[in-house]
């Protein structure tokens, strides 16, 4: 077949323009597949998509959990524990149970003081019983300040090492009618008042039962026990 000179020239014309397009295809072929195998949020490297209101997505811990959360099964540091503490709320009966001031009393001393109020039928309040350190040694720097001296206060309060409340040998007990009946006949249940200016204090004493109470003592600071 023999062709014009007319369609000769389209000929070469296209043949050029064919090339060039496919070219152009394919480049923009290899660009597409790079960017979807590549581009961040796409493809195989694809983040899950935030929520459009602006909270985590279930599953997914926000950034400052991820950051500071501690390891699994390591406990947390241990807190101080607060200091043990006799301190009764007004009107506690003798009777009553679970406050460590009563129940770190000593137990003879107890059943003693729980039989004689069985007998009285004068209700027995305990203001105070058994007593930490730490509370005693807040009575005493309490009375230091309110007598002046160590001396003073030494006359109403003894210090932690050698306090009977401390050791749970020793109640103050309400009200006036409960002490004055037990400064009467409390030798019969070995409950003894050891002190004069103290008509609220009371002891067990062992031997109260068959000889009597001692005589009283002008205050804690003649006790030789205290000493």
């Amino acid at each position: 077949m023999r062709y014009t000179v007319a369609e000769l020239r389209m000929r070469r014309l296209r043949v050029p323009a064919l090339i060039a397009g496919a070219v152009v295809a394919a480049a923009t072929a290899g660009f597409i597949l790079v960017q979807g195998i590549g581009a961040p949020g796409t493809g195989a490297f694809a983040e899950t998509p935030a929520r459009a209101d602006g909270a985590p997505n279930e599953g997914t811990a926000p950034p400052s959990q991820q950051a500071d959360s501690e390891p699994v099964g390591v406990p947390a540091p241990p807190h101080d524990a607060a200091p043990a503490s006799g301190d009764l709320p007004a009107g506690t009966s003798v009777f009553a149970t679970g406050l460590q001031g009563i129940d770190g009393l000593d137990p003879d001393l107890l059943a003693a003081l729980r039989a004689a109020a069985a007998d009285s039928g004068i209700e027995f309040t305990i203001t105070s019983g058994w007593r930490s350190q730490h509370d005693q040694q807040e009575l005493l720097a309490e009375a230091i300040v309110e007598y002046g001296t160590e001396a003073e206060a030494a006359r109403w309060v003894a210090t932690p090492e050698t306090s009977v409340h401390v050791r749970g040998e020793a109640v103050d007990l309400g009200p006036w009618e409960a002490t004055g009946w037990l400064a009467e006949v409390g030798a019969g249940y070995g409950l003894c008042r050891l002190y004069d200016n103290e008509p609220w204090h009371f002891e067990l004493v062992a031997s109260a039962p068959t000889s009597g109470c001692p005589a009283l003592l002008p205050d804690p600071s003649y006790d030789p026990r205290l000493q």
